[in-house]
């Protein structure tokens, strides 16, 4: 039987982690990985606080998997517009979906929609200089809501309420170290539906919250209630136990302790009903309904409301991915339907080669951990398709080469692995040439944000000087493209 050619979408771990289990899977198989963005990683490139180099840890396992040379990497290659998925598939036996998830999910409240409302994961991509978005973001609050209790949540909050001094010995690039050495914000408000026994957040996340310089987290004691749900959910695991543990050391702190000049305060069994607007349409507050557990952890509105001075509100209340062109969407879950990774079509039956792993298939939700056993499940059902005489492309002109040779008639810029190890080495010397911080300490690297750029230097070109620029209009998501400086 000759090899096997399947065509990855998504370098993020979701993507990485199907590639690597298929790559040891036992077939005769070559793996071409795809990419929409010059550097490869997903969210833990683009979707983590530039202050958590303990997660972003992370990246030297994927870095080890691509590193060995068994899976090509090809990036600046969007599927849906530089390659359809019909074209993918007359070259690949078999492709698998893992492009997680890029969008937040709505909010669905009176006010909504003011301009000082904004997605929290397009402040991410903000900050963490994801290239189609722009390069400015109007920080102008003193006092800011962030809808939801996990860990985007905290670290929407931290970047927010941070000295940006203290974020300088990280990636962060220099458009956003800029604009946030420009931050009005003193008190960051962070809101749960539901009490301590359901938050979201992960302990070491929680604790890292009340170790900024300069900053006091604070809880109220009278947040603290607990039904019979609670108590179970309590019981049944340790990792809750301690985020609880974390939230009564912030609401036990003596008043005079509490000194900083920035402050996160935490505040729970709080729904969001309204944002408050001024005759003009700005953000002046928001209005939350007090909740009270129902006995199995869920909650329910008691009629009492507060209205908070806010001029800013952020949504962190859940992730939600992008449909692509060419396969089915389930629009209410926000999934590629499947069935065990296997992708199905109108009539519920499964599309033959079509597969799907991470966010995208099963929603945005679990960690690392979630997206080792999805890729698992995933390859398993691949590999019986194979072993069943089920999977084959379309046409002859099959694999990487010729995949390579439709890119290159195109003048797609497509990067690869070594192209990525250009990128990788370029920000480190970039953070080098940073030199020493007022601290002693020093830049692992400075991330570069224009695409081009990126593109330019990963295929051995002359980078532009304007390393932070503006990305292409005809990408930047159309939900956050009045952010873009008028044209001459």
């Amino acid at each position: 039987m000759t090899a096997l050619n399947v065509a990855v979408i998504g370098a993020g771990p979701a993507g990485i982690y199907a590639s690597d289990i298929l790559s040891k899977s036992g077939l005769d198989v070559n793996i071409d990985l795809f990419e929409r963005l010059p550097a490869p990683y997903g969210l833990v490139r683009y979707g983590v606080a530039p202050d958590h180099p303990r997660i972003k840890q992370i990246i030297v396992a994927l870095y080890k998997i691509l590193q060995r040379g068994d899976i090509r990497l090809i990036g600046n290659v969007e599927v849906g517009r530089d390659v359809s998925v019909a074209e993918l598939h007359e070259h690949y036996d078999a492709i698998i979906f893992s492009t997680g998830a890029d969008t937040d999910a709505p909010l669905n409240i009176p006010g909504a929609d003011a301009p000082e409302c904004y997605g929290g994961a397009d402040f991410v991509s903000w900050y963490d200089g994801h290239p189609d978005h722009p390069r400015t973001w109007p920080l102008e609050a003193k006092e800011v809501a962030v809808l939801g209790v996990g860990n985007v949540g905290l670290d929407i909050s931290r970047v927010l309420a941070k000295h940006a001094e203290d974020l300088m010995v990280t990636e962060i690039p220099e458009n956003v170290a800029e604009i946030l050495k420009t931050n009005p914000c003193t008190d960051v408000h962070v809101f749960g539906r539901r009490g301590p026994a359901q938050v979201k957040f992960t302990p070491l996340e929680l604790r890292e919250l009340g170790k900024q310089r300069d900053v006091d987290v604070l809880v109220d004691e009278a947040d603290f209630e607990y039904d019979a749900g609670s108590e179970a959910a309590l019981k049944s695991s340790n990792q809750q136990r301690q985020v609880v543990k974390a939230l009564e050391g912030y609401a036990m702190q003596e008043p005079e302790d509490l000194t900083a000049s920035h402050r996160i305060h935490i505040h729970l069994f709080q729904s969001p009903a309204e944002v408050l607007t001024d005759d003009a349409g700005h953000v002046v507050g928001l209005r939350t309904e007090r909740t009270r557990l129902t006995g199995d952890g869920t909650v329910e509105g008691t009629g009492v409301f507060t209205d908070w001075p806010v001029q800013a509100v952020y949504r962190a209340i859940g992730y939600a991915s992008s449909p692509i062109e060419g396969m089915p969407f389930d629009s209410k879950r926000h999934v590629i339907p499947n069935e065990g990774g296997r992708v199905l079509g109108e009539d519920g039956k499964p599309l033959t080669g079509m597969y799907a792993t991470g966010w995208i298939r099963r929603g945005p939700i679990g960690l690392i951990g979630s997206t080792k056993s999805d890729a698992q499940e995933t390859i398993t059902n691949l590999v019986a398709d194979a072993n069943a005489g089920l999977l084959h492309a379309t046409t002859d002109a099959v694999g990487h080469d010729a995949m390579i040779a439709l890119l290159s008639s195109r003048d797609i810029p497509f990067t690869t692995w070594e192209g990525w190890e250009l990128l990788d080495a370029y920000e480190r010397q970039l953070g080098e040439d940073f030199g020493e911080l007022p601290n002693g300490k020093t830049r692992e690297r400075v991330k570069v944000v224009n695409r081009h750029a990126m593109a330019d230097i990963s295929r051995g070109k002359q980078a532009p000087q304007d390393l932070i620029g503006q990305p292409d209009t005809d990408r930047v998501p159309e939900r956050v493209a009045h952010r873009l400086p008028a044209q001459d």
